[in-house]
């Protein structure tokens, strides 16, 4: 679970996101790390027994940086105020099919799948859709993945308006065949986070985008 200590660093941080307020709180944040890292540890720990994919990762394999990437963007604002843990099934592919927790006070979700694939490995993937969509669409059908997830994202900004060059129109998956990104995600309570069985329960909710995963996986390593 997230700490109360590291709720409080983070709701300091967001009305002081400057460098001097971190500078004049090191200690702070120092202690925030480790409540970061021993989190990520426990998730890590009821992951690992349900997808052993993941065997080979570390707590240091699964963080983000506290530092805002601000050279183009208009927030100026120094440093992140949410809370983020990313479980990739392989540590050497930039875009390998994952899990994600986010925390941001009322805004905490958590996701999983590829996002914005490079051109070459969206074409692996949906080759892979046009001749295995059976397989997709029971994925996507199953109950447990319809009890967490729902669906993958649909929405406007991550379809394309018409079929991808060189596949049908007419495919009968073409609706998962113009998709940029092949994720799902689902909003979480913020209180859950806190709860002294959270990563018992996160796990149980993350596992149900195993089956995506390995589909997604499966794309990916085909040879063209």
């Amino acid at each position: 679970m997230i700490t109360e200590e590291a709720l409080k660093f983070l709701a300091d941080l967001i009305a002081n996101n400057n460098t001097e307020w971190m500078h004049a709180n090191k200690k702070r944040y120092e202690n925030y790390k480790k409540d970061y890292h021993n989190y990520i540890a426990s998730i890590l720990a009821e992951m690992k027994p349900l997808d052993k994919s993941l065997e080979p990762l570390e707590v240091k394999n699964c963080t983000f940086r506290i530092n805002r990437d601000i050279r183009f963007s208009k927030d100026k604002s120094p440093y992140k105020t949410n809370m983020g843990v990313w479980f990739s099934q392989n540590r050497n592919r930039k875009n390998s099919p994952g899990y994600y927790i986010h925390f941001e006070t009322g805004n905490s979700f958590i996701a999983g799948g590829v996002w914005c694939p490079e051109p070459s490995e969206l074409k692996l993937i949906r080759k892979e859709i046009e001749f295995f969509h059976d397989d997709l669409e029971a994925i996507v059908n199953d109950k447990k993945f319809k009890t967490e997830f729902k669906d993958l994202d649909k929405s406007e900004g991550n379809m394309l308006k018409k079929a991808p060059k060189d596949f049908d129109p007419n495919h009968p998956a073409i609706e998962f065949l113009k998709l940029k990104s092949f994720t799902a995600s689902e909003k979480v309570d913020d209180k859950l986070f806190t709860q002294p069985d959270f990563s018992k329960k996160i796990a149980q909710k993350l596992i149900a985008l195993k089956p995506m995963n390995d589909f997604l996986n499966r794309a990916l390593e085909t040879e063209e």
